[in-house]
């Protein structure tokens, strides 16, 4: 079934007072709702005061609310023709030309579309077909646990950030970097400093090849960085090793030179006797730099899918999430190891957005869930018990930095597939409820909360569920 036309009309609890969500959250939720071919779409948002405390933004604000909107209406268009909802993703997922039409220059070109084969690719290397199969005759056999699986893709736009970046060289040939970006637990420094010692070893001495060892990033502050900017939207890592590299260039640029001239003179020369020789000739060895984007990239896409395969105890709630399998897009990773760590966290933030931090407020509009007594995060018992993330290095792309794509929001959303497979669980749940009754039984087309907490899903799948299993008994 493919889709003509979608039009939303989406209110937005924004608290009691104006903040970053007013004017962030619209954008963000409907850049993600994008991901698939709607046809026509329109949309309405309003922004609403309410008696809320307003919210901070978090991790993938206004997208993750937006990409699972677009599947929660794919799993209603699917219910209602009574169609499977993997196929019905498929069959409306964008082509380039309506990618293009969509997202814009953010598309770019049609070589860095990656999600069709990576779609395809997902189903083949999780073994999807089979898992289907293999659920079906769980469920068969299983009275009071169901299984459920689902595949969900993403399309994830995010905006390169203006950063600023210095590099200096110390006396004894140790390296200081000072970034805009700030740490926090995101691999920027580490990538920085890998930067740093890639882009100064092009000045071709001989000990370069342990650089990395004198690199040194220290925190900046608004004194000597003045546009330091703010760290957000997954993209800052790479703008602040851009900036890096561009001081790097730098500083090569000025050292060459003499390098060339103690090399006519000694031969092979080290890296630390040709810092020493361009300290005694006064060479400046600290480099300011300020990376602005080009306006034609500003922005970009980021494309990764997902399968979540989930066990759900009928008579309790309880849900097991039995395994993920991620493909992700990284373009060409910087690091491969921080990029697989941003992805497996992100998704498992994201499956406690989607399955266990439930948020109360009292009737007065403040916080009950004030601890974590009341507010549950993601546990070791909470996360896929098997976990699977292939990250795939797709091609060479000029205005990139070095080629590399962010990993730091967009694998959070992926985490919808959890929430999906869910519902495909409780779907089953039901469908069992109605043939042991000879009364109507629940509507097939359901609403699931966020979060699916043990209560939600246990209501879902029919709280008189004992009584009608004893009733069959005795026909």
């Amino acid at each position: 079934m493919i889709m003509i036309a979608l039009h939303l009309d989406i209110l937005i609890n924004a608290g009691f007072r104006q903040s970053v969500i007013s004017p962030v959250m619209p954008l963000t939720l409907i850049g993600t709702l994008k991901k698939y071919n709607w046809g026509a779409f329109s949309f309405d948002i309003k922004v609403c005061k309410t008696n809320h405390s307003t919210k901070s933004t978090m991790r993938a604000p206004g997208e993750v609310q937006g990409s699972y909107i677009a599947d929660a209406i794919m799993e209603q268009i699917a219910s209602a023709l009574s169609m499977e909802v993997d196929s019905v993703r498929k069959i409306n997922l964008h082509t380039f030309e309506s990618l293009k039409v969509f997202y814009g220059e953010a598309a770019g070109e049609a070589l860095e579309y990656t999600l069709t084969d990576m779609w395809e690719k997902l189903g083949a290397s999780s073994c999807l077909v089979q898992r289907k199969e293999m659920i079906e005759q769980f469920n068969r056999v299983n009275t009071w646990r169901k299984r459920g699986v689902s595949r969900v893709p993403i399309v994830y736009e995010v905006t390169v950030i203006p950063t600023a970046g210095k590099v200096s060289i110390l006396r004894d040939a140790s390296i200081v970097v000072e970034v805009g970006g700030i740490e926090i637990g995101q691999g920027l420094w580490t990538k920085v400093k890998q930067i740093t010692a890639y882009a100064l070893s092009s000045i071709g001495c001989n000990g370069t090849e342990n650089l990395a060892e004198k690199v040194r990033v220290v925190q900046a502050d608004t004194i000597s960085l003045v546009q330091g900017g703010y760290t957000g939207g997954s993209t800052k890592s790479e703008s602040s090793c851009e900036a890096v590299r561009l001081c790097c260039n730098i500083l090569v640029e000025r050292l060459a030179p003499l390098k060339s001239k103690l090399q006519e003179q000694m031969g092979s020369i080290n890296w630390d006797v040709l810092i020493l020789h361009a300290y005694s000739q006064s060479l400046n060895l600290a480099a300011h730099s300020y990376y602005v984007p080009t306006s034609n990239f500003v922005r970009y896409l980021n494309y990764g899918a997902a399968v979540g395969e989930v066990e759900i105890n009928v008579l309790t709630g309880e849900t097991k999430i039995l395994q993920a399998d991620i493909i992700y897009d990284c373009g060409q990773s910087l690091n491969p190891a921080v990029d697989l760590g941003q992805i497996e966290g992100a998704f498992v933030q994201g499956v406690g957005f989607f399955m266990l931090e439930e948020f109360h407020i009292n009737a007065d509009g403040l916080a009950i869930s004030d601890g974590t007594w009341t507010y549950k995060i993601p546990a070791i018992d909470n996360i896929p018990m098997q976990l699977n993330v292939e990250v795939v290095n797709s091609g060479h792309h000029d205005k990139r930095v070095l080629s590399s794509k962010a990993s730091g929001e967009p694998p959070l959303v992926l985490a919808a597939s959890v929430h999906c497979a869910t519902r495909a669980a409780i779907k089953e749940a039901r469908k069992q409820l109605n043939a042991r009754s000879r009364l109507d039984g629940p509507d097939p087309a359901f609403e699931l909360d966020v979060p699916a907490i043990m209560p939600v899903v246990k209501n879902a799948c029919g709280l008189d569920n004992v009584e009608r299993y004893l009733e069959s008994l005795l026909h």
